[in-house]
This record gives C-alpha cells, structure tokens and sequence, in this order.
C-alpha cells in the first residue's frame, strides 16, 4: 500500500432515485455535458436491469429541472475559453466534441460565439496572456507556432502574426513543416 492509503471499498451500485440525486451531486460540482453525465452514471449502475432505460428517466428528470442543458453548457464553455483563455475557435471545437456535444449544437454555438471576432487579434491577446514575446530563433519561432495551433488558431492568423514580426527567412522556414502535418481545421 503506498503513502499507508487503504483501498476504496467498492461503492454499491444505485437504483434510479440514487441514481438521480448521484447526478445533481455532480452536477453540483460543475457543469457536465449529458454525454458526460450518461458515462457517469452508466458506472454507478445496477448490473441488472435495463441501465440505458433508468439513466435516460434520469437524464429526463434532470432536464425539466432545468439542471442538465448542453447548449448553456456549450455556450458558457465558449465563453469562458474565448473571454478568459483567449482560445481559437478550433480549439473549443475539438473539447466540445470530446465532451459529447451535438455537432450541430457546436456550429451554432461557435458561430455565435466566434463569428464577429477578429480570429488574428483574439491569438494576439492569447500571446499577451500567456506573456509570450517575439522569437529570436527558428526554435522559438516553431515553439510558439506549435502553442498557437494547440490553442486553436489557424495557420492563417500565425503567419499574419509572424509576418508583422519581420522575423528573419530562417525562423519562418518551420511554417511549411508545421503546415504539412495537417493541421485540424
């Protein structure tokens, strides 16, 4: 046993009104996609019986409360990571598909969202944020690129960027590296 931690004892399986206050419990704790919440419960279920016919009763229950709602969550995520993080909108795509949002759901909420914001001027405020400067080198240069893209900017808005930083011909050589390893856009 390491650091003298017992073992978890295994937590009982929950019928379905265990099941729904499990749920708002954590839904108390933050805001969970219902994708999310499903794989959640779908753990804490009876081995027996018909799981995907009491989560869903749940998942019913939890939306005319009011408390399980994937499009405020898309929405409030975007915001979040556009207003604090300064995030690219290809970044947020890919977290809310990974967090089990609807597509359709995604594009509407992106397009609110990102649709009248300059996507250059949002990465240049991500690089004020992160205290990020202008590279002296190659290496510096395919750093920062390589952080730009995972932030979810386009290598549109990098080379603008890059360009008005007048770097030298051997710093920028690394755009067409990063470019051919199919950046997800």
């Amino acid at each position: 046993m390491p650091f003298g931690r017992k073992p978890a004892k295994p937590r009982p399986p929950l019928n379905e009104a265990g099941l729904f206050d499990y749920a708002v419990k954590a839904l108390g704790r933050r805001m969970r996609t219902e994708a999310e919440l499903r794989q959640l419960m779908k753990a804490r279920m009876e081995p027996e019986g018909p799981a995907e016919v009491v989560i869903g009763a749940v998942v019913a229950r939890l939306k005319d409360y009011g408390y399980l709602n994937d499009a405020a969550f898309a929405e409030a995520y975007a915001r979040l990571r556009q207003e604090n993080q300064k995030q690219g909108v290809r970044r947020v795509r890919q977290d809310l598909e990974r967090k089990g949002v609807e597509k359709e759901l995604i594009a509407e909420t992106l397009e609110a969202r990102y649709g009248q914001t300059s996507e250059e001027a949002l990465a240049r405020e991500h690089l004020e944020r992160k205290r990020i400067r202008k590279p002296e080198n190659a290496k510096e240069t395919a750093r920062l690129m390589r952080r730009l893209l995972l932030a979810g900017f386009s290598m549109e808005a990098i080379r603008k960027i890059l360009g008005q930083w007048n770097l030298p011909e051997q710093s920028m050589a690394g755009l067409e590296n990063l470019d051919d390893q199919g950046t997800d856009q």
